[in-house]
């Protein structure tokens, strides 16, 4: 009678396979390690949510504040939160104090048909404030609430981190940028500010709300406008 041969290391092998992770499985099906990237990117846009949502409630919870104490509701921002491109208004009105929502109505329908102008859909873009209370009777904001909110104006844009900053008006443009001079003499030039070690370029241009009020002036906003679409192409953005 012939004797067997015995594979003497396959008891070995059973015993290193059986030290694996339970959750280490043999497949026959490809890997898509494409997977990472996509979790990475939505781990991206809950971390930006998530913030946002911190710095909601710290505004929300600011003490001894006539914006806020005359105020029924906080307007923080609105829109693609991964966007490269985010706009900056000045405080939110009556109709954006109702809706929690920014830029709505006569000024909202204005701002939409501005940015198709340059290709842009308006739900393609991040759109804020530099104040987020509406002012009693809408009033402009001093300079020192403008200069206190404008610590959190600073955190907002760090959480969406564009590539490109507009600023709206003469309030978002001395919060940001801290120059209280006439905003006719200060739009449409390209400024940076520098922010967490990065560099962001910013655009000043008209406020909607002004625009209605004075329709004359918007052929300087056509301009600011087209420097802002070639800005766009400059540095071979994607707005979608």
């Amino acid at each position: 009678m012939t004797k067997k041969e015995l594979n003497q290391n396959a008891k070995y092998d059973q015993e290193l396979t059986n030290t694996f992770e339970d959750q280490f499985n043999f497949v026959n099906k490809p890997i898509n390690r494409f997977k990472i990237s996509h979790n990475s990117k939505a781990l991206e846009i809950l971390n930006k949510s998530e913030r946002l949502s911190e710095l909601k409630e710290e505004i929300s919870s600011i003490e001894n504040c006539n914006l806020k104490d005359n105020s029924s509701d906080i307007v923080l921002g609105e829109g693609n939160i991964n966007s490269s491109i985010m706009f900056i208004g000045e405080t939110p009105g009556v109709e954006e104090e109702k809706s929690g929502k920014v830029f709505q109505g006569e000024v909202g329908a204005l701002l939409k048909k501005m940015l198709a102008a340059i290709n842009i859909k308006i739900e393609n873009v991040y759109l804020s404030y530099s104040i987020n209370f509406r002012p009693p009777d809408d009033r402009k904001p001093v300079a020192q609430e403008i200069k206190r909110y404008s610590i959190f104006l600073k955190k907002h844009i760090s959480i969406i981190n564009p590539k490109i900053i507009v600023l709206m008006g003469s309030t978002a443009m001395e919060a940001l940028v801290g120059l209280n001079s006439k905003i006719t003499h200060e739009r449409g030039k390209w400024k940076e500010i520098i922010l967490n070690k990065k560099t962001y370029p910013i655009m000043i241009t008209f406020n909607p709300s002004y625009l209605i009020r004075f329709p004359e002036n918007k052929k300087f906003s056509w301009e600011d406008l087209k420097k802002i679409r070639q800005k766009i192409k400059d540095l071979n953005i994607k707005i979608k």
